[in-house]
């Protein structure tokens, strides 16, 4: 039920005219040489050696469509029919490009080699809706050459992208990944996890009253999280350190600091006092168990000098914690 109600007003592809698939055809075309454009400029500035892939996947694509203009105009004339894929139902879709940045080399190979596996299946189908024998014979090759280009990008690839070149990208792209995210969301892990222990177990042994507790923790977490994001915002552009977007950064360190604290200020959600503090002991030994993970997984730190810095460090502030709370 869902399905129609969201079809209607579209047209089913067996209800097409010979005209109008043609016409489907050279729209599709063209709008798949601009995501490849558009790919190509995305990697431009990181991947030159990439970037050409798509560049000449989208050559290929502007091939196609001249190839089907051609044909029109020798059966149906100049005037080609409006008709794009959001107008036909169950027809498959493309991804506008902004919406799946930031590119990246492997995903965008992979995107590649789905869009040409796609377009293969309607050439298929289109063969089977269509009677005159030119045109059979355009979209049969179109079939051929769109399974041929399925390997495309990892043809053009090896042309462009040598495996000395492809292993530099992958790891400067690891070394990005790194510098943007993973960097800033272990600092503000690291800060909201452990900070964060001293309000709220001495707020717990404090009151004893976990509703109380609860509240401190969770104003330090947010808290902690807000000024940690903008603080990561303005503390460096990115365009010197090539530390990538300031906002995606803060938002790392805001959102990782955040969620540090209120790993052990939510369990405080239980009424018994006892119960509650045993739950959040056991969630902060995750939460340095997970941080001291990343630390060897990311930053390559040795496990023993990895897990000996975060549990003394959290160690040393949850027993402040609790002593100022008993004091």
């Amino acid at each position: 039920m869902i399905s129609r109600f969201f079809s209607q007003g579209k047209r089913r592809f067996e209800d097409l005219s010979e005209q109008e698939i043609l016409a489907l055809a050279i729209s599709s075309e063209e709008d798949d040489a601009r995501i490849y454009l558009a790919y190509a400029d995305g990697l431009q500035a990181e991947y030159p050696d990439s970037a050409k892939v798509f560049s000449e996947m989208a050559d290929e694509e502007n091939t196609h469509r001249n190839w089907l203009i051609d044909l029109h105009k020798n059966r149906f004339g100049e005037e080609i029919p409006l008709i794009r894929r959001e107008h036909i139902q169950g027809y498959f879709q493309r991804k506008p490009d902004w919406l799946v940045r930031p590119l990246s080399i492997d995903k965008t190979r992979k995107m590649a080699e789905e869009m040409e596996a796609q377009a293969q299946h309607f050439y298929q189908e289109a063969v089977k809706r269509c009677q005159d024998a030119d045109t059979k014979k355009l979209l049969g090759d179109l079939a051929i050459a769109e399974q041929d280009h399925a390997s495309l990008a990892h043809r053009l690839g090896l042309k462009h992208v040598p495996e000395s070149v492809q292993e530099m990208e992958t790891a400067k792209e690891h070394r990005q990944f790194i510098l943007t995210y993973v960097q800033p969301g272990l600092a503000g892990l690291m800060d909201g996890s452990v900070s964060t222990l001293a309000p709220i177990f001495a707020a717990a042994f404090a009151t004893g009253d976990t509703w109380q507790t609860f509240l401190v923790g969770l104003s330090a977490s947010v808290g902690a999280g807000i000024s940690m994001g903008f603080t990561e915002v303005a503390s460096d552009d990115g365009v010197i350190s090539g530390r990538g977007s300031p906002i995606k950064r803060g938002f790392a360190a805001g959102i990782m600091t955040a969620l540090g604290g209120l790993g052990h200020a939510l369990p405080y959600l239980i009424p018994d006092f006892w119960t509650a503090t045993t739950i959040a002991i056991l969630v902060v030994f995750v939460e340095l168990w997970a941080i001291t993970w990343i630390q060897h997984r990311y930053m390559e730190t040795p496990w023993m000098r990895a897990g000996f810095q975060v549990i003394l460090g959290g160690a040393l502030v949850f027993a402040a914690g609790v002593l100022i709370g008993l004091a």
